[in-house]
């Protein structure tokens, strides 16, 4: 190809954007191979997991819509909340045939975060599971109508038969989707530190899956174990749907833990895994790696954060596997740009690759919005089938974010090379991406300047070994108080979700500002890596 002079580049235009529901997705491939399997249940416990064909998958999910439809109506938002469980799934491709919309929660949130969740969106229903890791969902779950009253119904997952047996006497057709209809809502946050629910379509699920897996050297009929939550799109729409546009079987881990998946990569003979590089660590670190029989791993994909290049080579040499890096975000369904299997490892560990299949990346000056030329820094922008419908009930930030030529303005400053090669440089937003969950600073700083010991305060990622950056805050107190650490940490765990709360907590006297005010973070950083060095 000819090389580039500006930084603007196009993806390959195969595979072609196919016009799916996710509806007809499934169908399609249980369709072509019904007896296939296509779930598998990834059981911690070691009790055996249970399994669904194609065709049974398809036929439960019909149920689940038919019952869904016999109490709610097209349009409505479903809210899910729990871990990596069947029904999850099920609930998913249910909620997609009634047409109705999908709400993901992160099964770690608190009361407070769940209640804004199901108000923000305007769910009428919450499926749940009683409690996950210690966290008493069921309980909180209960309590949100108080504060949500637009909620109608709390399902347990426990009694997911019996709700989908309430459907069996609806008849008729289930309502006619278009691939451009809303299907999904996932939520995350900005700069103003509060969440926003990027509106996902089917047509954006259904393709970007399916491109992910091609790319990363997935092969239909291969078997796939899906580690990453259901909750992110990761999980529901690069495994899920990946799976199911390549008709895949689908390994489906119920926790995150690599003892966990280890054992089912032997026991399935699995060929393609996702993992932030947080999980492919634990997997590498674990006794029981070098004695497991990883040969059937075809592929290996990450991406979430900076993937060291020595993880690369480690997992290409030990597996024989290729390893590719991808770079994406909720509002683009999620995977903007990716590395091909057989780039060098330079390219795999160094750069998060070129544009993915029908669609455009190109790097702006982020004041006067003009595209820069090679090699220079700037704001990553995105354009394709693939970007969000909007942010739900949020028209302003809607179009902060989608300008009026349809790019999406993705706050990550990259640059680009002349062969389309990006690579991510820092980010115009304050967000902390610890071990692929992306944590936005402003949220955890209003809620910490509740406590009377605090008078400002600021939130800022810090150098982590094993998550790439860990939360800290730095703390200033009213005159004469005194910060006890492990009260705030307290005050914050009862709050916020494990992975929100600061691990590092720092007091200090006063901040380093900017002429106009603004506190300095990059300079608290800094002066934190030079103490800790």
């Amino acid at each position: 190809m000819t090389p580039l002079t500006t930084s603007h580049a196009a993806g390959p235009s195969v595979p072609e954007v196919r016009e799916l529901t996710l509806g007809e997705a499934l169908a399609e491939a249980a369709a072509e191979w019904p007896d296939r399997v296509a779930l598998i249940e990834g059981r911690l416990d070691g009790v055996p997991g249970r399994a669904w064909t194609y065709a049974e998958f398809l036929n439960q999910s019909e149920q689940a819509a038919r019952a869904l439809r016999s109490r709610f109506e097209p349009g409505d938002r479903i809210a899910v909340w729990a871990h990596n469980i069947p029904e999850w799934a099920l609930l998913q491709f249910g909620t997609a045939m009634a047409g109705m919309v999908l709400v993901t929660v992160n099964p770690a949130y608190q009361q407070s975060e769940l209640d804004y969740v199901l108000h923000q969106s305007g769910a009428r229903a919450l499926f749940t599971v009683d409690e996950h890791r210690g966290n008493p969902m069921l309980t909180m779950a209960r309590a949100a109508p108080a504060n949500c009253p637009g909620l109608e119904a709390v399902v347990r997952f426990f009694d997911w038969e019996a709700f989908c047996a309430t459907g069996s006497g609806e008849s008729g057709e289930l309502p006619v989707m278009t691939p451009g209809d809303p299907v999904m809502i996932q939520y995350t946050s900005g700069t103003t530190g509060f969440p926003k629910g990027a509106v996902l379509h089917h047509r954006g699920l259904v393709n970007n899956g399916h491109h992910y897996f091609d790319r990363m050297g997935v092969k239909p009929g291969d078997t796939y174990i899906t580690q990453m939550p259901l909750f992110h799109t990761a999980g529901s729409v690069m495994s899920m749907l990946g799976c199911i546009g390549m008709r895949c079987t689908q390994v489906l881990v119920d926790h995150s833990d690599p003892g966990l998946v280890l054992r089912l990569c032997e026991e399935h003979q699995v060929n393609g895994m996702l993992g932030v590089p947080t999980m492919l660590i634990a997997l590498l670190e674990h006794p029981d790696f070098d004695t497991t029989d990883l040969s059937a791993i075809t592929a290996v994909s990450s991406g979430g954060s900076v993937v060291p290049e020595q993880l690369v080579r480690t997992f290409e040499d030990r597996l024989g596997a290729p390893f590719t890096i991808l770079f994406g975000q909720t509002e683009c369904s999620p995977t903007a740009t990716m590395n091909f299997v057989d780039d060098s490892i330079e390219d795999k560990a160094g750069t998060i690759g070129t544009a993915m299949p029908n669609t455009e990346v190109k790097i702006i000056d982020p004041e006067t919005g003009a595209t820069v030329p090679i090699g220079e820094i700037g704001e990553l922008c995105v354009r394709g089938y693939h970007v969000m419908l909007g942010y739900h009930n949020m028209p302003q930030q809607t179009a902060e974010a989608i300008d009026e030529d349809g790019w999406l303005h993705t706050g990550d400053l990259a640059a680009m090379d002349e062969r389309g090669y990006c690579t991510i440089e820092g980010r115009l937003k304050d967000m902390i991406i610890r071990g692929g969950e992306n944590i936005y600073p402003k949220e955890l700083e209003e809620m910490l300047l509740t406590h009377p010991a605090v008078a400002e305060v600021a939130v800022v990622g810090l150098p982590d070994d094993k998550y790439g950056e860990a939360v800290g805050a730095f703390v200033r107190p009213p005159p004469g108080v005194y910060i006890d650490e492990a009260e705030l940490f307290a005050y914050a765990r009862e709050r916020l979700a494990p992975h929100k709360t600061p691990k590092h907590w720092i007091t200090v006297d006063e901040f380093p500002v900017t002429g106009s005010g603004k506190i300095q973070k990059y300079v608290l950083r800094q002066r934190w890596e030079d103490t800790t060095q």
